[in-house]
């Protein structure tokens, strides 16, 4: 099949935008990459004494099964995180940090309070808490505010890409997969060793198949609470917002683990499921949906006005703000010599940026996040034109 060449065009004229462009750029702060860095490696690190706990736990055989098998689950929620981050995409850095965190230090945060809890209770009653207890109430408080704590950190280190809703899901599934991956490795390996195969297979039906997204329907009220903290532009008035979010997320973890204890049969557990959580899942891939087409309408908007300016055509802006211009310029560039499908990405990529950059100095944020100037990014999105159209 081919293809016409989507229109590009160097701009006509290149005057200032309506809104001034910044009069002295600013340089990205190489402290804060660093840092991620810095986060990135101390989380692996708690992740290997994680799993090292996990193999004296459950012994070698069983976390290798357990890791293999909860890599499934992964994959799935991962998928979805790429259909909802497709748009503007999270930086890779942060996705790391954010997926790390919910598979090591959530996990070990959750370990060590259980282990404290464990202990005070046999010291003052002799008996460990009632299992019933420990999933309804403690692994609910726990579990959402260890999440809930990683969103609190990309919230403030990494302001510049954390300002809407789209930004808050995206970070609470990522975290919350890292959680479940980790958790599934425990309870998958656990299944293999007290009930063999047959009970692997039930734990890896209810928890794979059934239930991949449940971690991530809990903390996602905690994403879109600070998603709409962004979008006010909120300093540590945020913290407030998390704390309403955590709240329903603690009330739906709590939900889900008091019906998987208390609900006696297979068919009462798949009717609380149909009637409670399948309903659940919907509104949040309603609110996921919409809001995602929000971003695409001021997309459209702003690099409207910068066409306006001359900085882009009217038909660059039709292909940058749908999906099918784009996958259309996408496939134009690969079939260019050297194939310059790279550039193109560049090109979309930054001129989306832009776009939500211009967003923000609209609404008087620029001075709160940004880093990455309005000059920098026309900057980038020129080069990248001169790049796809270079004999």
């Amino acid at each position: 099949m081919s293809y016409s060449p989507p229109p590009l065009s160097r701009p006509a004229r290149a005057p200032e935008p309506a809104h001034p462009v910044w009069s002295s750029p600013v340089p990205p702060r190489p402290t804060g990459a660093l840092l991620g860095i810095l986060g990135v490696a101390i989380l692996a690190v708690v992740l290997l004494v994680v799993f090292g706990y996990l193999t004296v736990f459950l012994g070698p055989g069983a976390v290798i099964i357990g890791f293999v098998a909860a890599l499934i689950p992964l994959a799935v929620v991962l998928a979805a995180v790429a259909w909802i981050d497709r748009w503007e995409p999270e930086p890779r850095l942060a996705l790391v940090f954010a997926f790390l965190w919910g598979a090591a230090a959530s996990v070990a945060i959750a370990l060590l309070v259980d282990l404290g809890v464990q202990i005070a209770a046999l010291l003052t009653t002799g008996q460990p808490t009632e299992a019933v207890l420990s999933a309804t109430l403690q692994a609910p408080i726990v579990e959402e505010i260890a999440k809930g704590l990683g969103l609190v950190i990309l919230y403030f280190a990494a302001r510049r890409h954390f300002d809407g809703v789209v930004d808050g899901l995206v970070y609470a599934i990522v975290i919350a997969a890292g959680f479940a991956f980790t958790e599934n490795i425990q309870y998958f390996g656990l299944a293999l060793t007290e009930g063999g195969p047959a009970e692997l297979g039930l734990t890896f039906f209810m928890r794979a198949i059934m239930s991949p997204f449940a971690h991530a329907t809990f903390t996602v009220l905690t994403g879109i609470a600070l998603g709409l903290a962004a979008r006010r532009h909120l300093g540590f008035g945020a913290i407030g917002y998390a704390l309403v979010g955590l709240v329903g997320a603690i009330f739906l973890h709590a939900l889900w683990n008091g019906a998987t204890y208390l609900v006696n049969s297979f068919e009462s557990y798949a009717a609380y499921f149909v009637i409670v959580q399948v309903p659940i899942s919907i509104a949040l891939i309603t609110i996921t949906v919409l809001v995602r087409r929000h971003e695409i309408r001021l997309t459209r908007a702003r690099l409207g006005e910068y066409a306006a300016a001359g900085w882009f055509t009217p038909a660059e802006v039709d292909m940058l703000s749908t999906w099918p211009g784009r996958r259309q310029a996408k496939a134009w560039a690969r079939s260019l010599p050297g194939n310059r499908g790279q550039a193109m990405a560049v090109f979309t990529r930054d001129a989306t940026r832009l776009a939500m950059t211009r967003q923000r100095m609209i609404t008087g944020r620029n001075e709160l996040v940004h880093r990455t100037s309005e000059a920098e990014l026309l900057a980038a999105v020129t080069e990248a034109r001169r790049r796809l159209l270079a004999p």
